[in-house]
């Protein structure tokens, strides 16, 4: 379970473990269990949105208007649909992720933090932490608890959606790529779908948007070629930050969308993962116009949803930026970005909407009700940390994965899980963030 160093970031010789936390953390079973049976249908929702270009534009309208980043992304999705999609085979691979939200008598409910849509991360790592975690529990003489922690393998769940994808593409000498970042600390975790890959005789080759730029072309029937070898699927790892794209990036991206290559996401599935999207989706009616005659796989989704609340312009969003500067603790305060760290909370949150509650700039935001989970104890591992025990909040994420092939859905399921932890006094981010772990639920 290993990371490359923030001082050696490009050397594979130099490594150390990622964080973990010594124990494995309890999770009820009912909640892990509710979230695991509702993947399926937020991939029909994903892949429904991804498809729905009236949708798209209407709830992103007062979004394009003031984040730049999320509209030069709706740009290329609107040129590639005005030229005609070329792509054919549709590839989804995401992840749901909750908390455990704990009510005043003590119960305790699912509630969604958001869906990743690009680049979700650590399916490879977490296959291997239960590992570790039952190696921990027989040495301190728990036999019978390192026998209950589940098997979970996502690297082989993930690396199974995108060798179907391959498959339909149909050219036996294409080539996966992983788009990949400048700095690759969490190479690793990437290693494992990779590995798994090569063990089904797919090629995968590793590139750059820089590389895209100054090897990558179209034939005549839009194929990718990347250095000579024709791509049948491009799995981004990078892509999901404003700080990844220059302007050479942002040609290299246009490149790819145009392509006939099964994108891991295309665009319209990375703009359907967006927190305004989100917010959208808890509107009532909005999943009944999204799949209609669905009413049971609607049901399973909104159980998990947490209030959501639109800062657009008008009275609603007037109303609640007030509630919301008034009583910021209630509340956290969402930009359209992905990665963790993002996200805004008590009085930064209350001073970042009283500048700018007059302003079209609180469109590009959304809120959402704060959860309350009900801290436990662990021992956080860090390297070069004191090791000490801390209360911890825990986040649980579910990997789905799909294929489509035209209209027809080839590949649906639940791919694995992914338990991080933090601290309770970290109020945002992830393990790539340097502020969760990752970790094993132990069911009770």
């Amino acid at each position: 379970v290993l990371m490359r160093t923030e001082e050696q970031p490009h050397a594979s010789d130099v490594v150390n473990y990622a964080p973990f936390t010594l124990l494995p953390s309890a999770v009820p079973r009912a909640l892990f269990e509710q979230a695991y049976a509702v993947q399926q249908d937020f991939n029909l929702l994903v892949d429904a949105i991804s498809q729905n270009k009236e949708f798209l534009e209407q709830t992103l309208a007062s979004t394009i208007k003031v984040d730049e980043f999320t509209a030069r992304l709706f740009g290329i999705y609107m040129q590639v649909l005005e030229e005609g999609l070329a792509q054919t085979v549709f590839l989804g691979i995401n992840r749901s992720d909750y908390m455990f939200d704990c009510g005043l008598d003590g119960t305790a409910a699912l509630r969604q933090i958001e869906i990743n849509t690009i680049a979700a991360s650590f399916g490879g790592l977490t296959s291997h932490t239960a590992n570790v975690h039952r190696l921990v529990l027989k040495v301190l003489g728990k036999t019978e608890e390192a026998s209950r922690l589940l098997l979970n393998n996502p690297a082989k769940g993930l690396a199974w959606g995108i060798a179907k994808a391959w498959e339909l593409y149909g050219s036996p000498r294409a080539v996966v790529m992983f788009l990949v970042e400048e700095i690759q600390r969490n190479i690793f975790d990437q290693r494992c779908v990779e590995n798994e890959l090569w063990n089904r005789n797919i090629r995968v080759i590793r590139k750059r948007f820089r590389d895209v730029f100054e090897q990558g072309s179209l034939d005549a029937s839009r194929r990718l070629y990347v250095d000579g070898q024709e791509v049948a699927v491009v799995y981004y790892r990078e892509g999901y930050v404003p700080q990844n794209y220059d302007q050479q990036n942002w040609e290299a991206r246009l490149l790819l969308e145009r392509s006939r290559a099964v994108k891991c996401p295309d665009i319209a599935t990375q703009l359907a993962g967006t927190k305004k999207v989100q917010q959208e989706l808890s509107r009532p009616g909005t999943l009944e116009k999204l799949l209609p005659g669905r009413s049971e796989a609607i049901a399973r989704m909104r159980a998990t949803f947490a209030g959501l609340y639109s800062l657009d312009e008008g009275e609603e969003g007037d109303r609640i930026a007030a509630t919301a500067i008034a009583d910021p603790d209630r509340f956290v305060l969402k930009p359209q970005r992905e990665g963790g760290g993002n996200n805004l909370y008590g009085e930064e949150l209350r001073q970042v909407l009283e500048k700018i509650k007059d302003s079209p700039d609180r469109t590009s935001y959304i809120l959402m009700d704060k959860i309350k989970p009900q801290p436990a104890l662990n021992y956080l591992l860090r390297a070069h940390s004191p090791l000490q025990v801390s209360e911890c909040i825990s986040e649980l994420g579910i990997f789905g994965v799909y294929v489509r092939q035209g209209q027809e859905l080839v590949l649906n399921r639940a791919a694995g899980h992914l338990l991080r932890t933090k601290a309770v006094e970290h109020a945002d981010g992830g393990v790539a963030a340097g502020v969760a772990v990752l970790d094993t639920p132990y069911l009770v």
